[in-house]
C-alpha cells in the first residue's frame, strides 16, 4: 500500500494510516513549543533601553553593529537543550530514528502521545517562567517610581520651605503664602519627609506661624480701618492658612460696620428730604416709605454683590458666604421691619382692613339677597326707565351725576374715603409689596447660590479623599476594583448626607411674615374697592342714559344687513367691571408677592362668578319679562302690550309739546305718519335695549376668556417658573374657566327663559295657521292686517285638493310668515349665539306643537307628499334664519332641535311606498344615529294612512292590538 504524503493537519487527520499521523502530529508539537519559547522570549526585548540597561547590564548583548541592542532574558534550561531540527525533512528522519518503524502500532502511539505531552510541558514551563519574570519586574518598577515619587515629593519640601522662608524674610507675604499652602498639599511620605530632613520641616511650621500671626494681625488692623483694600488683599490668604474661621469673625465685623453706616447715613438723607410723614401727607409718607426702603436694599445688594464671590472663594470652607448672608440679612430685617410697621400704623391699615371688610359684606348682601332689586335699582317710573325710553338725552348728565352722589354705596365714602383716595393707598401699600418682594427673591437668589457652592466643596471633598485613597493603594501594589470604587463613594455620600448642615435663611422670615400681613390688608381693601367699584356700575346701568349703551364689540362691524346681531348692543356694564377686576388684580400681581396674587385671582374669581352672574342673571329676566308678546314691546294676539303702549304715550306727548311750538299748519296726515315712525323707533330702541342685558352675558364670556390669557401671561413674566407657589397661582387663574362656564349656562338659561316667555304667542300662532283658532289681529310691526283665512292644515287630499293646495298660500307658509314677524326684532337685536338659542328653542315648540296637529290628520299619498314638502320648506326656514354655519347641515340641525328632527323623520315615514320599505327606513336611520321615533309613535303615524291597513301596520311593528 502506497503512502499517503502528510503535509498539513487537515492531512494528518484525514489519512487512514495512523502511525504516520501520530508521528507527523509529535513533530508539528515540538516545532511549535519551541517557535512560542522563541516568541515569548522575543517579546522582552520591546521594552525602552534606558530601563533595561539598569536592570539586565550582568546579561549578554545580541545584535551586531548596526543593529538594535537587545538585552534577552535566559530561556529555561528545559528549552535551552533542545535542539532546533533544521528541516521538516532532518526532524522526520530523527524522528524516524528515534522511534524506528515497528508493527507494534500501539507502542508507536504510546510515543507519539509521550512526545506531544512533552512539548506541552515545556510551552508550560516557558509561560510560567515568564509569568514569574514579569511580576518580578512590575514590583520592581512601582517600588523605584516610589523611591522617584519621595525623593521627587522631599525636593519639593526643601525648596517650598526655603522660598516660603525667603518670601517671609522679603516681607513677600503673598508668595509666602502660596509656598506655605503648596507645602500643605504636597502629602507626603514617611521616608520622603526622613529624605527633605527634619530642618525643612521646622523651616516650614516656623514660617506658617509667623505667616498665620503676620496675616492675621493686618486683617485685624484692615477691618478695624474699615481698609477695602487690605481686606480684598489678605481676604484669600487666610483659607491657605487655615485661618478661615477666625477671618469670617473678623469679616463679619467689618460687613456689619458698613452695612449699619451706610444704611444710617441713606436714612438720614431720606428723613431730610422727605421730612416726618403722617396721614394727611399721603403722597409724600408713600414716597418716604418706599425711599427708605429702596435705600437699605440698595445698600444690602450692593455689598452682598461686591463681597460674596470673595467670601465664596475665601472662606467658603468656613462658611463664610452663608454667614454673610445671613448678616447682611439681619441687618435688612431689623430696619425694614420697623419702617414698614411705621407705615402701618400711620395709614391705619388694621383699622381700615376691617372697616373695608364690613363695607365689602354688605354690598355682597345687598345684590345676592335682590334687595337692589326688589326696590326698583333697574328703572324709573311705570318700569319705563330701564330703558332709558321716557327722557330726552339733553338732560341725562345732569341727572347721571346726582344720582350717582346720591346713592346708597353702603358706607364706603363715610368708612373708606372717597375712590380716588383707596385707590391711591392701595397703590402705596402695592409699591412698598414690590419693592420689598424684589429685596426677597435677591436674597433667595444669594441662598440658592450659597447652597450650589456649599454641595460644589462637598463634591471636591469626595473626590480628593478618593484620590488620597487610591494613591494608597497603588503605593501598597493594589488596584481599587469598581465594586471597591463604587462602595467608597457611597460611603462618604451617607457620611456627608449624615452631618447636619443648618439652613442659610429660613423657608418663612420675619419679613416675609410682616409683607405677607400687608398683603392681606391690601386684598381686603382690593375686595372693597372692587364690590364698591361694581356697585357704582350696577347703579349707573340703571340709569337712562343713552351713554350706557354701545354696539356689541365682541362681533365685527361690517356685518350684513339684517343678519343675526347686526343692530346688536351692549351695556357698559361689563366693560366696567371687568375692568375693574382686571386692574385689581393686576395690581396684586405687581406686588411680585405670589401669595398676594393667588388671594387676588381667587378674589376676581369670586366677585365675577357670584356677584356680577346674580346681577346680570336676574337683569336679564327682567329684560326677557319686557319682551313677552301681548305684555311687552313685542305684538302678541291682541295687538301691542302694556310697555309698547307706555312708549307710543310717551312719544305722543314729546310730538304734541314739540307741535305747540311749531309756526304754521301742519296737515293730520303729516303728524300721524311722524308720530307712527316715532312710535316704531321707539319700539326698536327698547327691543334692543332689552335684548342688550342678554347680550351682556356673551360679552361676559368674551371678556373672561381674555383676563384669563391677560393674566397667564403676566404671571409668566413676573413670577419665577417651576415653584410650588407660581404653580399654585396658575391654579387660581385657571378658575376663571369656571367662571366662564358659569356664564354660558346663565347665557344659556337666560335664552331658554326668553324662550319660554315667547312660547304662548308661538302656540297660539301654530294653532292659528293650523286652523285650531280663528281669531284676527293687527300688529304693529307689520305693515296691513294679518286675517286668517280658511284654509287650514288638511292631507286627505284627494287629486283636486292636492293641485289647489300647490296654487295657493297653504298654512305652512302663513306661519314662517308670523315666526318672521315674532323674531325678526329679535334675530337683529341678539347676539348671534343667543339668537340661533331663541329660534331653534321657538322653531322647537313649534315642531312639536306641529307633530301634535300631525296626529289629528289623516293621509292620503298626495297627503303625504304635501306634508314632505311643507316639512321641508319649515326645516329651509330654519337653515335660512340660523347664524352658525355648523347648523346649516341637516344631521347637526337634528341633533342641535330634536323636535324639528323627529318633524322630517315623520315626513319620512309617511311617504314610504310600502309597509315593507318601513323597517329598512327604521334600521337605516337607526345605525346613523337619526332617528328618534318610538315604535308606538311609528305604528300611530302609519296608522294615519288611509291606504295602509292598521292590522298589516301592527303586525309589522310586532305590536299589539
Amino acid at each position: 500500500m502506497t503512502k499517503a504524503i502528510i503535509k498539513s493537519m487537515s492531512d494528518a487527520l484525514n489519512t487512514d494510516n495512523a502511525q504516520e499521523a501520530l508521528l507527523y502530529l509529535a513533530q508539528q508539537s515540538e516545532a511549535n513549543a519551541i517557535r512560542l519559547a522563541k516568541e515569548l522570549n522575543e517579546s522582552f526585548y520591546n521594552c525602552s533601553s534606558s530601563s533595561i540597561s539598569r536592570s539586565t547590564s550582568h546579561l549578554p548583548k545580541v545584535g551586531g553593529q548596526g543593529q538594535q541592542q537587545h538585552y534577552p532574558i535566559p530561556l529555561p534550561a528545559s528549552l535551552q537543550q533542545q535542539q532546533q531540527p533544521s528541516s521538516l525533512s532532518s526532524s522526520s528522519s530523527s524522528r524516524m530514528k528515534r522511534y524506528p518503524h515497528n508493527d507494534n502500532s500501539l507502542q508507536t502511539a504510546k510515543a507519539c502521545t509521550e512526545s506531544i505531552l512533552a512539548s506541552l510541558t515545556k510551552v508550560a514551563s516557558g509561560g510560567s517562567q515568564a509569568s514569574s519574570d514579569l511580576r518580578t519586574l512590575e514590583t520592581a518598577r512601582r517600588q523605584t517610581d516610589t523611591a522617584a515619587k519621595d525623593v521627587k515629593d522631599a525636593l519639593s519640601l526643601r525648596q517650598l520651605a526655603s522660598f516660603a522662608a525667603d518670601a517671609l524674610g522679603a516681607r513677600q507675604y503673598v508668595d509666602a503664602v502660596r509656598a506655605v499652602s503648596d507645602y500643605e498639599q504636597v502629602h507626603p511620605s514617611e521616608r520622603a519627609k526622613i529624605i527633605a530632613g527634619s530642618q525643612s520641616i521646622r523651616t516650614h511650621e516656623r514660617t506658617r506661624d509667623v505667616l498665620q500671626r503676620t496675616v492675621l494681625e493686618q486683617y485685624e488692623s484692615a477691618v478695624s480701618c474699615g481698609d477695602l483694600k487690605g481686606l480684598s488683599d489678605l481676604t484669600p490668604l487666610l483659607g491657605m492658612l487655615d485661618l478661615a474661621e477666625k477671618g469670617v469673625g473678623l469679616y463679619l465685623n467689618y460687613s456689619q460696620s458698613t452695612l449699619a453706616n451706610a444704611m444710617e447715613s441713606d436714612l438720614n438723607k431720606s428723613s431730610v428730604q422727605g421730612g416726618q410723614y403722617d396721614d394727611h401727607d399721603e403722597d409724600g409718607s408713600a414716597m418716604a416709605v418706599c425711599s427708605k426702603l429702596a435705600k437699605i436694599f440698595n445698600v444690602a445688594v450692593t455689598h452682598l454683590r461686591h463681597h460674596l464671590p470673595m467670601v465664596a472663594f475665601s472662606l467658603g470652607s468656613a462658611d463664610g458666604d452663608a454667614a454673610l448672608v445671613q448678616l447682611v440679612h439681619a441687618q435688612v430685617e431689623n430696619r425694614a421691619i420697623e419702617i414698614i410697621r411705621n407705615f402701618m400704623g400711620a395709614k391705619r391699615l388694621s383699622t381700615l382692613h376691617s372697616k373695608a371688610k364690613n363695607v365689602a359684606d354688605r354690598i355682597e348682601e345687598q345684590y345676592l339677597s335682590g334687595e337692589e332689586l326688589e326696590e326698583g335699582v333697574f328703572g324709573g317710573e311705570d318700569g319705563g326707565g330701564f330703558m332709558g325710553m321716557t327722557s330726552g338725552s339733553t338732560s341725562i348728565p345732569d341727572k347721571s351725576s346726582l344720582s350717582l352722589e346720591g346713592m346708597d354705596d353702603c358706607g364706603f365714602k363715610a368708612e373708606l374715603g372717597t375712590f380716588m383716595k383707596v385707590n391711591a393707598r392701595l397703590d402705596e401699600t402695592a409699591l412698598l409689596m414690590q419693592h420689598t418682594e424684589s429685596y426677597e427673591r435677591f436674597i433667595r437668589h444669594a441662598v440658592d447660590e450659597v447652597n450650589k457652592a456649599r454641595e460644589l466643596r462637598k463634591r471636591q471633598a469626595r473626590e480628593e479623599k478618593k484620590r488620597n485613597w487610591m494613591e494608597q493603594l497603588l503605593n501598597e501594589g493594589k488596584d481599587a476594583t469598581l465594586e471597591e470604587s463604587g462602595t467608597f463613594d457611597m460611603a462618604e455620600m451617607k457620611a456627608q448626607a449624615g452631618q447636619r448642615v443648618q439652613d442659610v435663611l429660613p423657608p418663612q422670615t420675619q419679613l416675609s411674615e410682616v409683607i405677607s400681613e400687608v398683603g392681606v390688608y391690601l386684598c381686603g381693601m382690593e375686595r372693597a374697592l372692587l364690590l364698591g367699584n361694581f356697585q357704582r356700575a350696577f347703579f349707573k346701568i340703571s340709569i337712562p342714559d343713552d351713554r350706557n349703551y354701545t354696539p356689541i364689540t365682541i362681533l365685527k362691524s361690517n356685518r350684513p344687513r339684517n343678519s343675526a346681531g347686526c343692530f346688536a348692543l351692549q351695556t357698559i356694564l361689563v366693560e366696567e367691571c371687568l375692568y375693574a377686576a382686571q386692574q385689581s388684580t393686576l395690581r396684586a400681581f405687581a406686588t411680585g408677592h405670589s401669595g398676594t396674587a393667588s388671594v387676588a385671582a381667587n378674589l376676581c374669581c369670586d366677585v365675577l362668578g357670584r356677584i356680577l352672574l346674580q346681577f346680570m342673571s336676574q337683569r336679564s329676566e327682567v329684560s326677557s319679562a319686557l319682551l313677552k308678546p301681548g305684555d311687552g314691546l313685542i305684538s302678541g294676539q291682541g295687538g301691542l302690550g302694556q310697555a309698547a303702549l307706555s312708549v307710543m304715550s310717551t312719544a305722543q306727548k314729546g310730538l304734541s309739546n314739540a307741535a305747540k311750538g311749531r309756526r304754521g299748519v301742519v296737515g293730520s296726515d303729516a303728524n300721524n305718519e311722524e308720530e307712527r315712525a316715532l312710535m316704531k323707533r321707539r319700539i326698536e330702541e327698547g327691543i334692543a335695549r332689552s335684548c342688550a342685558s342678554l347680550n351682556d352675558l356673551e360679552v361676559a364670556i368674551d371678556y373672561t376668556k381674555r383676563l384669563e390669557e391677560k393674566l397667564m401671561s403676566e404671571m409668566q413674566s413676573t413670577f419665577p417658573p417651576g415653584k410650588k407657589a407660581t404653580e399654585q397661582l396658575q391654579q387660581c387663574i385657571k378658575e376663571l374657566s369656571t367662571v366662564t362656564d358659569a356664564y354660558k349656562s346663565t347665557s344659556q338659561d337666560a335664552a331658554e327663559h326668553l324662550v319660554a316667555i315667547i312660547m304662548p304667542r308661538v302656540r297660539s300662532i301654530v294653532s292659528e295657521c293650523v286652523g285650531q283658532e280663528a281669531t284676527s289681529g293687527t300688529s304693529f310691526m307689520t305693515s296691513g292686517t294679518s286675517v286668517v283665512s280658511a284654509i287650514r292644515m288638511s292631507y286627505n287630499l284627494d287629486d283636486e285638493a292636492y293641485e289647489f293646495a300647490q296654487i295657493s298660500e297653504g298654512y305652512m307658509t302663513r306661519l314662517c310668515l308670523l315666526l318672521d314677524e315674532l323674531l325678526d326684532p329679535l334675530k337683529v337685536h341678539l347676539a348671534p349665539a343667543l339668537s340661533d338659542s331663541v329660534l331653534l328653542g321657538i322653531i322647537g315648540g313649534a315642531s312639536k306643537r306641529l307633530e301634535a296637529a300631525i296626529k289629528r290628520s289623516q293621509f292620503t299619498t298626495l297627503g303625504a307628499l304635501a306634508l314632505d314638502s311643507d316639512i321641508r320648506y319649515f326645516i329651509n326656514f330654519v337653515k335660512d334664519r340660523v347664524d352658525s354655519e355648523a347648523l346649516l347641515s341637516s344631521a347637526t340641525l337634528y341633533k342641535t332641535c330634536n323636535p324639528l328632527a323627529r318633524l322630517a323623520q315623520i315626513s319620512h315615514l309617511m311617504n314610504v311606498d310600502d309597509l315593507e320599505d318601513v323597517l329598512d327606513l327604521i334600521s337605516s336611520s337607526k345605525r346613523k344615529n337619526m332617528w328618534d321615533l318610538s315604535l308606538n309613535d311609528a305604528k300611530a303615524f302609519l296608522n294615519l294612512r288611509l291606504d295602509f291597513e292598521s292590522r298589516k301596520v301592527n303586525e309589522l311593528l310586532h305590536i299589539s292590538e
